[in-house]
C-alpha cells in the first residue's frame, strides 16, 4: 500500500523530536535554480550566484566544521540515511555553518541485481524516494537533489534513465525550489543521448572523473553535452588508473603528490570552465578503505588533515593554511621504488625510507606499519574491509629511515608510513612489496 503525502508527513511528525519540529516550523526552503547569464550557466541560491566549493562526505559535525573552516560552501551525500532525526540534525548543523547540501538519494543499481524492467520494484523505489523528498525539501540547507550515483557503471539497461527521468519529474512536482541531477561514472555520446531522450527534465548532470579528468573538455565536446554540470567526484588518480607491480598491486601516490595533482586538476579542468561548470565536490572529505585506507580520503582515519586539505583551502580561498601539513618523499625499500616490483625473502631484513619535512618547522612523528595487500576487487566504491595489520619487527632511525623484518608468510603486503606534526596535520605514503621464498 502506497502512503499518501499527508500520511507520510503525519508519520514523520510523530517520530521527530519536538526540538526538531520547532526548528522546521520556523524556516523555509532556499530558492535554488540553474540559470543562464550572458550565455553562461550559473547556480543561484535566493537570487545570488553560488559556485560550488565542496566535498563529498557523510556530513558529521567534525567534517562540516573542517569544510567550512577551509573555505568550502557545500557538501554532497550519497543517500539520505535511515534515521530522519539524524538527517535533520545534519542539515541543521549545515545551516548554522553556512553550508548547503546536495542531498544524495539512493537509487538501486543494476550491478547489484536491480531489474529496471520490474515495474513493481521501480514503483516501490519511487514511493520510497517520494517520502524522502517530502521529509527534507523545505529545509533551508538543501541545495539540490542527487538522484542516484554512477547508475551507468556496469549497467546496460537503458530503462534506468527512464526511471531517473520519472524521478526527476516527481521531485520537480513535489519541490519546485531545488534542481535535480544524477551523477555519471564517465560519459560518452551514447550515454548523453540516452539521458537527453529518457530524462530530459534533469536540470544538470554530475560528472565523476579521476586521473582521466584531463579528458573532460574533449568528452564534453564529443558527447554533445552542452548543458550545466558539476564535477561531483574528482581527486587523486584512481587505483584502476595507476601503475601496477608485476603481481597486480596498484602503486599509490604520496600525500604530497596527491595535493599537487588536486591543484593542477582543479585549475586546469574545473575552474577553467566558466560556461558550463557550476563547481565541484572533491572526493573524499573524510576517509575510507578503497584498495588502501588512504587512497581517496583527504583525512587520515585518525582524523588528521593531509596536504590535500591545504591545497583545497588555497584553491577555494586564495589563502594558505596558517599551519600546514608536512610533505613526504616517495618511499623506497633498499633504495628501490615500488615500480621495481620489490620481492623479498621471508623473514629477511630491509631498509626503508620516506623523508618528510614540515613547512612550519614543527616536530614530526613517524608511524610505520605493514598490512596484507587488499584482495578486494569492488567497483564504484562498494564497501571493503581494511586489510589486517601484520606484526613485524620495525626499528626506526632518524630522518624517516627505518629497518624492518619482512613477514615470514609468503604473499603480497604493503608498508605504510604516516607522519604527524603536533597540530592535527599529517602526510602519508605506502609501498607494495611481495614476500616470496627463493626457489
Amino acid at each position: 500500500m502506497m502512503w499518501k503525502p499527508s500520511n507520510v508527513l503525519a508519520a514523520w511528525l510523530l517520530c521527530m523530536p519536538l526540538s526538531c519540529l520547532a526548528q522546521v516550523a520556523q524556516r523555509g526552503p532556499a530558492d535554488v535554480h540553474v540559470v543562464q547569464v550572458q550565455g553562461r550557466y550559473q547556480l543561484q541560491v535566493d537570487g545570488k550566484p553560488f559556485y560550488v566549493k565542496g566535498g563529498g562526505m557523510a556530513g558529521t559535525p567534525q567534517q562540516q566544521d573542517a569544510l567550512a573552516a577551509r573555505g568550502g560552501n557545500s557538501f554532497r551525500t550519497w543517500h539520505t540515511g535511515e534515521n530522519r532525526s539524524d538527517v535533520v540534525t545534519m542539515l541543521d548543523h549545515a545551516q548554522r555553518s553556512g553550508l548547503k547540501v546536495a542531498m544524495g538519494i539512493e537509487v538501486a543499481r543494476e550491478r547489484h541485481g536491480f531489474d529496471y524492467d520490474d515495474a513493481k520494484a521501480v514503483d516501490a523505489q519511487r514511493a520510497r524516494i517520494r517520502r524522502e523528498v517530502l521529509a527534507y525539501k523545505d529545509h533551508p540547507a538543501v541545495l539540490m537533489w542527487v538522484v542516484g550515483n554512477e547508475l551507468n557503471l556496469e549497467g546496460k539497461n537503458p530503462a534506468v534513465w527512464t526511471a531517473v527521468g520519472q524521478l526527476a519529474d516527481m521531485i520537480h512536482t513535489l519541490d519546485p525550489h531545488h534542481p535535480v541531477m544524477t551523477t555519471l561514472a564517465g560519459f560518452d555520446k551514447p550515454l548523453i543521448e540516452a539521458i537527453k531522450q529518457r530524462a530530459p527534465s534533469l536540470d544538470l548532470i554530475g560528472i565523476q572523473l579521476y586521473g582521466d579528468i584531463s579528458a573532460l573538455p574533449e568528452k564534453l565536446k564529443t558527447s554533445g553535452w552542452t548543458g550545466p554540470y558539476i564535477v561531483t567526484e574528482w581527486g587523486p588518480t584512481g587505483h584502476w588508473e595507476s601503475p601496477l607491480t608485476t603481481w597486480g598491486a596498484p602503486i599509490e601516490d604520496t600525500a604530497t603528490r596527491k595535493a599537487q595533482l588536486l591543484t593542477e586538476r582543479y585549475q586546469r579542468y574545473i575552474a577553467s570552465d566558466t560556461r558550463q561548470a557550476l563547481g565541484s565536490y572533491v572526493f573524499l572529505w573524510g576517509n575510507k578503505q578503497e584498495r588502501t585506507p588512504t587512497w581517496y580520503g583527504l583525512f587520515l582515519p585518525s582524523g588528521e588533515s593531509t596536504p590535500s586539505v591545504d591545497a583545497m583551502q588555497q584553491l577555494w580561498t586564495g589563502k594558505p593554511a596558517a599551519n600546514r601539513a608536512p610533505s613526504i618523499a616517495v618511499p623506497t625499500i633498499d633504495g628501490q621504488l615500488a615500480q621495481a616490483s620489490v620481492t623479498v625473502a621471508p623473514g629477511s631484513e630491509h631498509a626503508a625510507k620516506a623523508a618528510s619535512e614540515d613547512p612550519d618547522g614543527d616536530a614530526l612523528h613517524y608511524q610505520w606499519s605493514v598490512r596484507a595487500e587488499s584482495t578486494a576487487r569492488t567497483v564504484g566504491g562498494d564497501p571493503e574491509d581494511v586489510p589486517a595489520q601484520v606484526d613485524v619487527r620495525i626499528s626506526e632511525t632518524a630522518n624517516g629511515a627505518m629497518r624492518f623484518v619482512a613477514p615470514t608468510q609468503p604473499g603480497a603486503y604493503r608498508l605504510f608510513v604516516e607522519v604527524r606534526d603536533e597540530h592535527g596535520h599529517a602526510a602519508y605514503a605506502n609501498f607494495p612489496f611481495r614476500v616470496q621464498a627463493k626457489e
